[in-house]
Formats: structure tokens, C-alpha cells, sequence
């Protein structure tokens, strides 16, 4: 099981950004302007990578050699896939594209249950955004129980840009929202983005309106809501009813 790992000191963190290798986000201590530092931030800039300023008791409760030299860089524990790789798969497989769209997540235990959700349901991947949302970390890696083995999650800045890319490859979207259509008089078949919001917020505002359709499970219990990673199991096992064709 790989695991997320920081990389301590200036020439680690920088030799990481220049060889390609994808950070998650850096931890500069706050005030801390010298050429290397400087050096360092225009590489991060250049990945758009999640920069946090602080304090030097939080980089040395997180440095586990005590080097960290004012620079701390968290690698993620798997290597994202890319969208085209997503894509390629649907296409090696011949089936139209089913892919999990995720705006802001922010439990790992729910980000990995989505993942190995996203898998069962023969999904050809996972988009997440770069800010604002958990990324691959160990715990992920685990509560997807070996599914990020086979389904690659693609990281992407702007989640709007992709779900514009992805409709030019003839892709329909969905996204859950208790105030949308019931999901069962909804067509879900053919190629499909499936959007779910975050734990808290739902779908974002910019993001919905990117969709086709907004999808709502039927309820009847005495609260209101479903935890995100058992709305995306509902709704992804509606598509895999209807792709199959079964009444």
C-alpha cells in the first residue's frame, strides 16, 4: 500500500517539481522570502499546486526529520490518470463513457468509497478538482479496498472546463440534487457524467448549471439527505439498471 509522503528540504521539494512528480500541496513558513523559496513557489505556481503559509510550530509538527529547512511538499499516496486516459478506456472496452464527476469531497472515506463504487458499476474513472477537496491520500486508498488499482482518478483546476470538454465528446450530465427530476423518470443511458456535490453544499451553483439533468432519489424516512459516497452508489447502480437495459 503506498502511502502519501512529505518531502522535506529545498532541494527535494524542488528537485520533485522539476522532475514532474505531482505534489498535492506545499507548506512554505509564513514570511519566508529568500531566492530558493522564491525559486520553489514559481515551480509550484507553474503545476498550480494548493501553496499554504505557515507557522514554523505547524512545519515542525509535520516534519518527521526536523530538515524541513522552511519547505514541506505532500506527494500524493497513487499517481492520478488523466482524462483522456479515462476516456481511452471506454473506448477500449467499446461503451459509451460512464464517468464519476466529484465537486468538492472531502472526507477520504468518502472519496474512497466512491472510487470503489465507481469500479463495481463499471465506471471508466473519477474527475476531482485540484482545490477544495480531498485528494489520493492513503486513507482513500484504503477505503477504496484496491479499487484505485484499476480505476484511475484524474485531478483537473477547474471542474466546469472538464464537464465543457467532456459534453465535445458527447458526454450527458447528472448531478444530485435533492430538488431535482426522480431519478427513475430520468434517461440515464448512453454516454454519462455523473456529478455529486460536496458533504456539506451539494452541487456547486457553476457546476449544476453545467448539467443536463438533476437527478433526486425518491425518500421517505424523517431526514433529508443521504451521505454523498450511498447517493453516488443510488444513483450510479439507476445508470447500470438502465445501460443494461432491465426494467
Amino acid at each position: 500500500m503506498s502511502e502519501e509522503k512529505f518531502l522535506e528540504g529545498r532541494n527535494a521539494v524542488l528537485e520533485a517539481f522539476r522532475s514532474g512528480k505531482t505534489i498535492d500541496k506545499l507548506y512554505i513558513l509564513n514570511g519566508c522570502k529568500d531566492g530558493p523559496i522564491q525559486t520553489i513557489l514559481r515551480e509550484a505556481k507553474k503545476q498550480d499546486t494548493i501553496i499554504n503559509y505557515v507557522a514554523k510550530e505547524r512545519l515542525d509538527q509535520l516534519s518527521q526529520t526536523g530538515h524541513h529547512q522552511g519547505v514541506l511538499a505532500l506527494a500524493p499516496a497513487y499517481a492520478y490518470g488523466s482524462v483522456e486516459e479515462i476516456l481511452k478506456r471506454a473506448r477500449d472496452k467499446g461503451e459509451p463513457p460512464f464517468i464519476f464527476l466529484l465537486d468538492g469531497i472531502e472526507d477520504p472515506h468518502n472519496l474512497g468509497a466512491i472510487i470503489r463504487t465507481a469500479n463495481l458499476a463499471g465506471a471508466h474513472g473519477v474527475i476531482i478538482p485540484k482545490h477544495r477537496a480531498v485528494g489520493l491520500t492513503a486513507t482513500v486508498a484504503r477505503t477504496s479496498a484496491g479499487a484505485l488499482n484499476y480505476t484511475p482518478v484524474a485531478k483537473v483546476t477547474n471542474l466546469a472546463s472538464a464537464i465543457q470538454q467532456l459534453k465535445k465528446e458527447g458526454l450527458w450530465f447528472v448531478c444530485a440534487d435533492m430538488a431535482g427530476e426522480s431519478m427513475y423518470r430520468l434517461n440515464l443511458t448512453g454516454p454519462i457524467g455523473l456529478v455529486i456535490g460536496n458533504e456539506g453544499d451539494g452541487v456547486g451553483k457553476l457546476i449544476k448549471e453545467k448539467c443536463d439533468m438533476t437527478a433526486s432519489i425518491p425518500m421517505k424516512g424523517d431526514i433529508d439527505s443521504l451521505n454523498a459516497s450511498v447517493a453516488a452508489g443510488v444513483l450510479a447502480y439507476e445508470i447500470v439498471r438502465q445501460r443494461l437495459g432491465k426494467p
